[in-house]
């Protein structure tokens, strides 16, 4: 949700007249996203010990999908 706002703020003052700069944005945009997913993700792994990491990620990428899927299938 974090990373969702980081983009969504990245997107809306990045001020782009032209579409190269749109572009611009938008991959920047996406990269502090990343940036924001990983963070995230290695600090949960850095403060839960006990946690399974192949089982946290495999629940991560699913959630990934199926919300992408959620956005794309419409009613």
């Amino acid at each position: 949700m974090s990373a969702g706002v980081v983009f969504a703020t990245l997107v809306r003052f990045g001020g782009a007249p032209t579409a190269a700069a749109t572009v611009r944005t938008m991959i920047r945009a996406d990269a502090a996203k990343i940036t924001v997913i990983v963070l995230q993700l290695g600090l949960v792994f850095t403060n839960y010990p006990d946690i399974v990491p192949g089982a946290f990620i495999a629940a991560f990428v699913i959630t990934v999908l199926v919300a992408q899927a959620a956005i794309l299938i419409r009613d």
